[in-house]
């Protein structure tokens, strides 16, 4: 009959029309990753021109004679790569201790409501609004008493103490969200609170814990403030500290090795993020299927 539409023809109309509501997402969506991949690629233009071609009132995206000298000299004037290295073992050190201090005490405030948890959860929203420059000296004279200062233990304790509570308020929001029905289900079964812990929630916290480990790993990666306080010789320094290193003495930049500097200190970053990043949303609902 006339007007009548075949079949066949509803399922590609509504194929245009749910591309079509698309488009801005994609256009929002591309917007904020070129905002995002500006800092990196001004910092490869930056560190791939010379120093003739930096001081043009015009500046250029493209360097019209690229070079490496900047790569070549920010690794001959300073030890870049001890400095990654130190920093490398104090993130991840960081990051490993926040999340296993964080996750049972997280579990303990999510699960086991009362009054001191309360409380306790209160006192570390609280503790996130004091500015950090007000703890320096007490800080400072607390690691000098344990012998701490100009280690990277007491650095690696400092990093612990300050992100701590954000990765403590982060895992009890994902352990709110695992419903307790599934532990419930799982002692009927005959698990024990540990193995129900264990079996259940654990997986289910997978992409909390990866989102913490990261958030942690970065934190420690990138503070500068608290180095610079613990740490004193310049062979026990990290990568920030590094950097400040390309400053001269009245405080003009060397642009070009510091931006080559610069970039290939966040490649650790980036490839830490490329490793787990997978992780993020693997066992979502890998614990509520019983084996």
């Amino acid at each position: 009959m006339k007007g009548t539409a075949r079949p066949g023809e509803k399922e590609p109309r509504e194929k245009r029309q749910g591309v079509a509501r698309r488009v801005p997402q994609y256009l929002a969506l591309a917007a904020y990753i070129v905002f995002l991949a500006f800092p990196l690629v001004w910092l490869l233009s930056t560190a791939l021109k010379t120093p003739q071609e930096m001081a043009l009132a015009d500046p250029t995206w493209i360097p019209r004679d690229p070079t490496l000298s900047n790569f070549s000299d920010a690794f001959g004037e300073q030890d870049l790569v001890g400095a990654a290295g130190r920093s490398l073992v104090v993130a991840l050190a960081s990051a490993v201790i926040t999340v296993l201090v964080a996750l049972p005490a997280s579990y303990a405030m999510a699960r086991y409501r009362s009054l001191l948890n309360r409380i306790a959860l209160g006192w570390v929203l609280v503790s996130q609004v004091f500015p950090f420059i007000l703890i320096i000296i007490p800080l400072f004279m607390i690691l000098r008493d344990l012998e701490l200062v100009n280690t990277l233990p007491g650095l690696v304790a400092v990093h612990v103490t300050f992100t701590l509570p954000f990765a403590l308020w982060m895992l009890q929001g994902y352990v709110r969200a695992v419903p307790p029905e599934l532990e419930e289900a799982a002692s009927v079964d005959g698990a024990t609170r540990f193995r129900s812990i264990v079996s259940v929630v654990a997986p289910l916290l997978a992409p909390g814990v990866v989102a913490t480990l990261l958030f942690s790993f970065i934190s420690s990666w990138n503070e500068f403030l608290f180095a610079l306080v613990v740490l004193q010789d310049p062979d026990v320094m990290t990568l920030p500290l590094t950097l400040v290193r390309f400053t001269g003495p009245e405080g003009v930049a060397r642009l070009g090795p510091l931006a080559a500097a610069s970039l290939m200190a966040t490649i650790p970053s980036l490839i830490f993020f490329a490793i787990i990043q997978r992780r993020l949303k693997s066992g979502l609902m890998a614990g509520a299927v019983k084996g």
